[in-house]
């Protein structure tokens, strides 16, 4: 078997063949190699979207912005991490410490490259374009497109580790039933001979057969919760758009100077609003 591809390829291994990366991360194999692939592609891949962002304003706003993108989202990571661990341990689910970042790390290494993919239309619009409020608007668009897709791909994973844990009730349901016939067997061979015929299903007032119970998991042992994973997913946004207020600017108006930081007031959504207003009223 080839080893997995490195550095800014790993996004190809994650778009072709992720069935393979969501076998890795529930065997827990290779966990941190595969991590600091993700780490460093997605670092430099915000950080490269983060020049075209600051070019609107100055190259110092580019080279900060450089450095204050992909720290933006590893910050609203390490932030929101331990409560998603904390859900899974909660609710019984046994995704280890590394499985979780392996698992987290695969949604920001697709928001990152596919918002990287995108550069060349923000650049196209950046030098055609004098509008800086359709520019930032824009942008604001492409991350939050980026990050829908990722997220995506954050619930596809947690689908494939229940998946695996039902996989797993289902063979020791099996191997169970196959001890107990083969003990059964053993002790009263004669009755095995002459064993009465499976019971007919059970069938509803609608005339359907009620369906087979559930395979039942260890004590202990629950698919993470899909409810919960939604909601820290909301959270995480939250999160991260409050910790992109507080850390801006990364654009910066061309109508205004450099600055590292800016006033803390206001909020992320109504400088959002207002810029629409100022974009329709021209």
């Amino acid at each position: 078997m080839s080893n997995p591809p490195g550095g800014l390829l790993i996004i190809e291994r994650l778009l072709r063949d992720r069935e393979s990366v969501w076998r890795q991360i529930i065997d827990e194999r290779g966990l941190g190699g595969i991590s600091l692939q993700m780490l460093a592609s997605s670092s430099l891949s915000f950080a490269l979207y983060g020049v075209v962002l600051g070019a609107s304003n100055s190259w110092m706003q580019a080279l900060t912005s450089f450095v204050k993108l992909p720290l933006l989202f590893l910050a609203t990571l390490a932030i929101c991490l331990p409560t998603l661990y904390l859900f899974n341990l909660v609710f019984g689910a046994r995704l280890s410490v590394m499985q979780t970042v392996t698992l987290i790390m695969v949604p920001i290494t697709v928001t990152a490259v596919l918002t990287l993919a995108f550069a060349p239309i923000s650049l196209f619009f950046l030098t055609t374009s004098n509008s800086y409020a359709f520019f930032k608007l824009l942008n604001v668009g492409i991350l939050v497109l980026t990050a829908v897709v990722g997220l995506r791909f954050l619930t596809a994973g947690m689908t494939a580790f229940n998946a695996h844990q039902v996989e797993v009730a289902r063979a020791a349901d099996a191997l169970v039933a196959s001890d107990a016939l083969v003990a059964s067997e053993a002790k009263e061979p004669a009755l095995v001979a002459a064993a009465p015929e499976p019971a007919p299903p059970v069938w509803d007032p609608h005339g359907r057969p009620y369906p087979a119970p559930a395979p039942q998991l260890p004590a202990g042992q629950r698919p993470a919760s899909m409810t919960l994973l939604y909601i820290w997913i909301a959270l995480f946004g939250f999160v991260g758009t409050q910790l992109a207020w507080t850390l801006r600017p990364f654009f910066g108006s061309p109508d205004e100077p450099y600055a590292l930081f800016r006033d803390v007031n206001g909020t992320f959504y109504a400088d959002i609003f207002t810029t629409i207003g100022r974009l329709i009223t021209g």
